[in-house]
């Protein structure tokens, strides 16, 4: 059974930018959103990503008034990031997120968080990637916009481009 991930609306939009949408869906995890989140900032640009493998998820009444403590418990993350943090903790399984403001909820909350790069390390790791794609990945995301961690980014980068063996593609 593949371990269930929650993620938020920006983790999607940067890998989309940076073209990486469709390896996404190839990892072995399954990946879900609340299904209002889905409908309020996905479904309109985004709709295509059912069809690649996402999965919405509803959250119980307990967990819906759980976002809204959180919303007013942290007052930075917006309502539909706190949809995702209720949801993962709902779930039991991790939130991924890049917002700084809801991985500091999600550390507070004990909600173990992830993020692009970890994705993207991912990607490295299960052969869906290569390090020159990776790049180009990288100034595309870059370009539009994303607010990346971009030396931790390079870091990693780094690390599988000077590691050898058939576990990080070249080229």
């Amino acid at each position: 059974m593949r371990q269930l991930l929650i993620s938020d609306t920006n983790v999607i939009i940067d890998l989309e930018e940076g073209g990486l949408i469709a390896e996404l869906f190839l990892l072995p995890y399954v990946f879900a959103v609340p299904d209002i989140l889905y409908v309020e900032e996905l479904e309109y640009h985004h709709g295509h990503l059912l069809e690649l493998g996402l999965t919405l998820k509803e959250l119980s009444p307990e967990s819906m008034a759980y976002a809204f403590e959180l919303v007013k418990r942290y007052g930075g993350p917006s309502t539909n990031d706190c949809l995702a943090l209720a949801l993962a903790k709902q779930e039991n399984c991790p939130l991924v997120s890049g917002d700084k403001r809801l991985r500091k909820a999600a550390d507070k909350e004990k909600v173990e968080k992830l993020g692009t790069i970890w994705l993207v390390e991912q990607m490295l790791i299960h052969g869906l990637l290569t390090i020159s794609r990776a790049e180009a990945s990288k100034e595309l995301m870059r370009q539009a916009g994303s607010r990346l961690p971009w030396a931790q980014l390079d870091e990693m980068l780094d690390r599988y481009r000077n590691q050898q063996g058939p576990s990080c593609p070249r080229e």
